[in-house]
């Protein structure tokens, strides 16, 4: 594993924290309707964005939740990286044959990664298929929680694609990077395909003195 997984290598931070509070609103928001698959996507380009998704992950397995992280950034995945997995076998090669799913279980008691196999022509094709439909299907009994990590939505289509296929999508724009036009384009992108928006996710962020000093080991 990478010292991105901040959850893992610095559990008492304010920005493991601030995860913990985004795992409280999301479990909040799933009270409301069922969010049991969950698309989290950035609104922009950005390196990080699979370490969002991966922290998140961990944050919900700290819980006592069955999780699964799939990889469909077909493009760029990156989290077998982040969990040090093999990619040989994965998203791609489970949605060609049946079968058992390619699961990779992880350090983390109760997290699954599904990575994203070998690459693909288009993947935004494979991601609207009736395959992908029914491959999400089989994560959620599988799990109590799926998050789905994807292309920056103003890059490629797979986001929306995805978007139209999960209980929800949240919206990761990235401070200092992230332009308000580009936050703004995705939003209404995904509005206009029906998806559920549970909310944004502001990261990146410099943590409040306060904060730091009160999560500060005694």
């Amino acid at each position: 594993m990478t010292t991105d997984l901040i959850m893992l290598t610095d559990p008492t931070s304010p920005a493991a924290e601030a995860y913990r509070r985004l795992r409280v609103n999301l479990m909040s928001a799933g009270r409301e309707a069922q969010l049991r698959t969950l698309l989290v996507a950035a609104a922009a380009a950005d390196a990080d964005k699979a370490s969002v998704v991966a922290n998140l992950a961990v944050a919900f397995a700290r819980a006592d939740k069955r999780v699964i992280v799939a990889d469909c950034d077909l493009r760029h995945p990156g989290l077998h990286t982040l969990f040090g997995l093999d990619n040989s076998a994965g998203l791609t090669t489970a949605l060609a044959a049946d079968g058992p799913l390619p699961l990779q279980a992880t350090d983390v008691p109760g997290l699954q990664v599904l990575t994203s196999g070998p690459a693909v022509a288009v993947p935004s094709d494979l991601l609207a298929s009736a395959g992908m439909k029914q491959l999400l299907a089989r994560l959620a009994d599988e799990a109590d929680v799926v998050l789905l990590d994807a292309p920056p939505v103003t890059l490629a289509t797979d986001a929306a694609e995805l978007a139209m296929q999960v209980d929800g999508v949240l919206l990761v724009v990235i401070a200092g990077k992230t332009k308000r036009d580009e936050a703004q384009r995705a939003r209404d992108w995904l509005v206009q395909v029906g998806a559920r928006l549970v909310g944004a996710a502001l990261v990146n962020v410099a943590p409040d003195v306060e904060l730091r000093k009160y999560l500060a080991k005694r």
